[in-house]
């Protein structure tokens, strides 16, 4: 197999540690002729990969998938200096993005299309194909993980990929790009480092059959604009604004646990955290106790950077200024980093912006409702549709509530966790299209029918 490039232009892009504000290093931007020059490749090596056996793919795939495994130290380090996500935790979300590839290595080569009854004299069939030309643009917040599972989707079942991973994190990205390219041969992975401008360039390039996307709605909405113009798929996961309702009949103490860790794990910087809780007023009390003291107690890394930083404050200043009461946190500390405490803010009202929007930091702003369906109506309120959470011991109120929320997953007394192999599509502004799991595999491909009779006149 011979290496796929990482390609680089101008140091560009300066990246410090988020925990200390020391400065890691810089890595280049791509030029408009790096764009050129690997989507051409990407689109040249198509068809050869394209031909390739499934099982053979499948087999690039595991051999990506060892490389990735034996490299998880050094990258967990980079990973860590780079985001501010504990090694250990970097380390266990690297193995996710192994697991994730082995499972896709075994799922490709046995994705199936459909045969259909048509007349005696004739084969009807549904084929899955390769699209093409994938462009993956991944996120900070889990670069490995959430990488591994487009890439892993996209390779195994045909297509080529330029890969950028977030300006926030190039430097794990560059490196995973680097433990990747050798099981694969020239062209069929390749990684690009830049910025919004970049990604942009990308996703709006007429040689992208698809563009998948995993990141904030704004930049998510100017790929759907991009995708638009080409006739490219869009595959979006945009981020959410994840409520979470607390029923009166559950242990407040308990519920208070659930939330803080749905709202300040990894500092609130997951795609499925909890953004805002609704709680009954007849435990609200010891509910907001509970939390409060939670939050002291929770152990937190560092936000990405600064500038994040700055936006999750803000978010928590403008609460306060209309009206929310800071029960704990809710201050920059002084010092170097960025770093950000766990913040309890009540008296929370549904135009607030932490509220209203994606606040993605460790803030868990309550609303106290009078009643379990007067909270249902609020958590299914806005634009966004990722997740949801409901903490409750009355089945009646779980089958309302999962059938009630636009969301494209509810989890009922528990914030994380599920079987593995399940995908939903997010609803809303949070984007479109399965994003893991096997249905993965039916969006980076497209479905040809097929209709096989002999020719008229034989004799």
């Amino acid at each position: 197999m011979r290496r796929s490039a990482v390609l680089t232009a101008n140091h560009d892009i300066s990246i410090s540690d988020p925990a200390t504000g020391a400065h890691i290093g810089s890595r280049a931007s791509a030029t408009q002729a790096d764009i050129e020059d690997a989507m051409t490749l990407a689109r040249r090596t198509f068809p050869m990969w394209r031909h390739t056996a499934a099982a053979d793919r499948g087999a690039a795939l595991r051999t990506a998938a060892a490389a990735l495994r034996a490299g998880t130290a050094e990258l967990a380090e980079i990973h860590e200096h780079e985001t501010g996500r504990p090694r250990a935790e970097a380390a266990e979300s690297i193995a996710a993005g192994v697991s994730t590839l082995e499972q896709y290595a075994e799922l490709g080569p046995v994705h199936r299309g459909k045969s259909l009854h048509g007349a005696w004299s004739a084969t009807d069939l549904m084929v899955p194909e390769p699209r093409g030309v994938v462009v993956a643009l991944t996120p900070w917040n889990d670069p490995v993980a959430v990488a591994c599972g487009l890439l892993g989707a996209a390779l195994v079942t045909g297509n080529t990929v330029v890969h950028k991973p977030s300006e926030r994190c190039p430097h794990t990205g560059e490196r995973l790009g680097a433990l990747l390219r050798d099981a694969f041969p020239d062209g069929v992975l390749q990684t690009l480092l830049g910025g919004g401008a970049t990604g942009e360039r990308l996703a709006g390039h007429h040689d992208a059959d698809v563009v998948a996307h995993v990141g904030g709605a704004a930049t998510g909405r100017r790929v759907a604009m991009a995708t638009a113009r080409t006739g490219a798929k869009a595959l979006l996961e945009n981020g959410g604004n994840d409520p979470l309702l607390v029923d009166d009949d559950v242990d407040p103490g308990w519920a208070a646990e659930q939330a803080a860790l749905g709202s300040f794990a990894n500092a609130g910087q997951i795609c499925v955290s909890v953004e805002r809780i609704y709680v009954c007023a007849r435990r609200a009390g010891e509910f907001l106790d509970a939390l409060t003291d939670a939050a002291r107690r929770f152990a937190l890394p560092p936000l990405v950077d600064t500038d994040h930083r700055d936006k999750v404050h803000e978010h928590v200043r403008q609460a306060i200024g209309a009206g929310a009461e800071a029960l704990t946190g809710a201050t920059i500390p002084d010092g170097p980093g960025a770093h950000y405490p766990a913040t309890v803010l009540a008296g929370c009202t549904p135009r607030m912006t932490v509220m209203a929007e994606e606040t993605f930091g460790p803030v868990a702003p309550v609303m106290v409702v009078p009643d379990f369906a007067t909270g249902l109506t609020e958590a299914a309120r806005g634009r966004y549709g990722l997740a949801a959470t409901v903490l409750t011991a009355d089945l009646a109120h779980v089958h309302e509530a999962y059938r009630t929320l636009p969301a494209g997953t509810v989890k009922v007394n528990a914030v994380f966790g599920g079987a593995p192999g399940g995908a939903a599509q997010p609803r809303g502004v949070s984007g479109t299209g399965f994003g893991y799991g096997p249905e993965l595999l039916d969006e980076m491909t497209a479905t040809k029918v097929v209709h096989l009779t002999a020719p008229g006149g034989l004799g």
